[in-house]
């Protein structure tokens, strides 16, 4: 039984890293092409694997200007892949199944169930249906949104400004075909404001607590019951990601806006109002989106470590977004509460957490720090430049954020393959890690003599 249980669990595992690396290959092929660029001539391989990777593993980081540098056939390429990573693997097979009408057997439903990080097989495809149908509505609705002002910005060519930005905001790829400064010059406009935060916290909450707020929500209407009673039937996984969410976004919104107000290259110049707009961007941004209203190059040290901070956290599971995680920094945090209580147990919302959950936790936590660290130990050894400037790079990549202090157009070539490296492991390592210690199948064979150790 046990080695049934590692041949699942690894399988599942490769099929998601395989997965992904299939589709920078396909990616880096096409943008290869010379169909792909403005020019007319054929992209370089290590900008067209690194343009791929950033879109497969949805950061945002870009070696050459996707808006002057890409053809139409282009962006299309990079929008298709960056749904790709946005949505995963398992769900786009799942999708095609579905279109070929071919049945989903029972492997496939573990592998669904294994990817979301589910406890039961029941309803896995009418969930992967919900994805689907959800993530084409609310990305529409962003399009349609954006519409109404980049059309009289624009023309015609606002309509794929708009498609492209709705899908890089939901799928937290942080690239646009706008222009050279990302979202610069709508910092105080409140639609594209709005929209591209509303599309970026939705992507980053995860599909699964989209459900289950929607269920509370439809039988808390049914059975008549207050908001407030409602919240009580939320999961436990549900009420954690929201309560992360929000804090992290109002948090971090007040220490940017406190640092930066009178930072001249940043909040400086601009009203009150859009002060506070562009500092409640800059939070959800950094939650691994990669779009920007100010110049990131322009933020103050100490901002630029909070945002370093909010990118390594990142979105939430069975999402979008990247990083280690809202639920997971909460079960650290609260794993150090309750030890400095006294506490035996991990508790949160009169429930206790499991210890194989704390484990996982401190596991991702651990492993997703040591990468970070030696990734920014050999760029800044290979790379000139400022340290600060390279931390940000690295927490940008493996957190897949896409933000950068303008610092990847100069990168060396050795450098770039650096962070295509690190960005596929952070894509892919955060989402191993959880499937390698997610098994419930695993039994100690042997059981030693427990001993004291000194720590601390």
């Amino acid at each position: 039984m046990k080695r049934f249980g590692r041949k699942k669990e690894f399988t599942t595992t490769r099929i998601i890293a395989v997965g992904f690396f299939v589709a920078i290959v396909i990616g880096t092929f096409l943008l290869m092409l010379p169909l792909s660029s403005k020019t007319g001539k054929v992209t370089g391989i290590v900008d067209a694997l690194f343009t791929s990777t950033t879109s497969v593993c949805v950061t945002g980081l870009v070696t050459v200007p996707t808006y002057a540098h890409w053809s139409l056939f282009g962006q299309v390429v990079i929008a298709l892949l960056a749904q790709v990573g946005g949505l995963g693997v398992i769900t786009f097979t799942t999708m095609f199944m579905l279109i070929l009408r071919r049945r989903i057997g029972m492997k496939e439903r573990l592998l669904i169930q294994d990817a979301y990080n589910l406890d039961t097989i029941q309803g896995l495809v009418v969930l992967v249906k919900k994805i689907l149908k959800g993530t084409l509505v609310v990305e529409t609705v962003g399009a349609l949104l954006y519409m109404t002002v980049f059309i009289p910005d624009y023309g015609l060519a606002g309509i794929w400004y708009s498609v492209f930005n709705a899908v890089s905001a939901f799928c937290n790829a942080g690239m646009d075909v706008i222009g050279p400064d990302s979202l610069s010059r709508y910092v105080g406009n409140p639609v594209v404001n709005i929209t591209t935060m509303g599309l970026i916290i939705l992507g980053g909450l995860g599909f699964p607590v989209w459900w289950n707020v929607l269920d509370v929500m439809k039988q808390g209407k049914r059975k008549r019951r207050t908001g407030r009673e409602s919240l009580h039937y939320l999961s436990l996984n549900a009420k954690l990601v929201l309560f992360m969410t929000a804090f992290l976004i109002v948090v971090g919104a007040i220490l940017i806006l406190i640092l930066e107000y009178q930072n001249p290259a940043t909040l400086g110049p601009l009203s009150f109002f859009d002060k506070i707009q562009a500092a409640f961007f800059q939070s959800v941004t950094t939650r691994t989106a990669g779009f920007c209203t100010i110049s990131q190059s322009g933020l103050n040290k100490s901002t630029a470590l909070v945002c370093c901070l909010l990118m390594f956290i990142g979105g939430s599971p069975s999402g979008t977004a990247g990083g280690i995680k809202t639920t997971t920094m909460a079960v650290l945090v609260l794993t150090v509460v309750s030890i400095i209580k006294g506490r035996r147990d991990t508790e949160m919302f009169a429930r206790r957490v499991s210890d194989m959950a704390v484990r996982r936790a401190l596991s991702i936590f651990a492993v997703s720090f040591g990468v970070m660290l030696g990734a920014t130990v050999i760029l800044a050894a290979v790379q000139p430049g400022n340290f600060i400037d390279c931390l940000y790079e690295i927490v940008s990549a493996i957190a897949t954020v896409g933000l950068s202090r303008d610092f990847t157009p100069h990168l060396t070539t050795v450098s770039r393959l650096i962070i295509i490296v690190t960005m596929y492991i952070g894509r892919i390592g955060p989402i191993s890690l959880a499937l390698f210690f997610n098994s419930k199948r695993f039994v100690n064979v042997k059981t030693y003599p427990k001993e004291r150790v000194s720590v601390g």
